[in-house]
């Protein structure tokens, strides 16, 4: 959805996936909507992050939005939660951030002005606000992945403020995609009922906060976390499958 949008308000967009054939995928999709490349890389790996951030400074010289949008999900009961399940949803939703974060601030800096900053543009959750509770299985290294992720958009966006680089992040709330698959399934109902809006988003709203945080009208936003998820975060809701006989 995002790569949609960007392309078709003339970005120059580069897509990453670890898996190559995703790649391919992607591109016979997006190609129609403007000028799009994909790079192979799995971002929690140094090397491929060296390799990544190679090809964008020989091909590209510089780079304006980065977006951090790589993530993953374990869900089981607490007492069943596995050690290497919680280090792998932190690692690729928080640390891997956090490091290509790092790595890219040399080609940031190159597209950055005081007018124009390059951008960081977070990808974390409502799931990081809130206490999810709609897909009835614990969460717990997500949730606390993506709080973390908040608090370091705020971090990286004081410190990376000076350089010309703006830091936000937004926090959706359930829009279709691959990891939402299985809860529209199961819970939709129920997701709908506890949002005030009573509905699921649309790809035009996660599009238009992506646009706004990458264009000139947000130039001035920074250390900004952004929930776009029709007020779920704030909403106990209906929750009827709560309500005891």
């Amino acid at each position: 959805m995002m790569a949609k949008g960007l392309l078709q308000n003339g970005v120059h967009v580069v897509i990453v996936s670890r898996r190559r054939e995703k790649c391919d995928e992607a591109l016979v999709e997006l190609s129609p909507h403007g000028e799009v490349t994909a790079f192979s890389a799995d971002i929690t790996k140094a090397d491929d992050r060296e390799k990544l951030l190679n090809f964008l400074g020989d091909e590209i010289g510089s780079l304006s939005i980065l977006i951090n949008n790589a993530g993953a999900n374990w869900g089981a009961k607490l007492e069943e939660f596995p050690d290497e399940g919680f280090e792998k949803i932190v690692n690729i939703n928080l640390n891997a951030v956090f490091s290509l974060s790092r790595d890219s601030i040399p080609l940031l800096e190159k597209a950055a002005t005081q007018t124009d900053p390059a951008r960081i543009i977070n990808i974390g959750s409502m799931d990081g606000i809130h206490v999810p509770i709609v897909s009835r299985t614990g969460t717990f290294a997500y949730v606390a992945s993506k709080a973390g992720l908040h608090h370091l958009t705020k971090a990286l966006a004081v410190e990376l403020g000076p350089k010309h680089i703006t830091v936000n992040a937004v926090a959706p709330g359930f829009f279709k995609s691959r990891m939402t698959d299985y809860v529209f399934e199961h819970y939709l109902t129920d997701i709908e009922e506890e949002c005030p809006l009573d509905r699921v988003g649309e790809p035009e709203e996660i599009v238009g906060i992506v646009a706004y945080l990458a264009s000139r009208a947000g130039a001035y936003t920074n250390g900004a976390i952004i929930p776009v998820d029709g007020g779920t975060s704030i909403s106990k809701g209906k929750r009827s499958w709560m309500d005891s006989d």
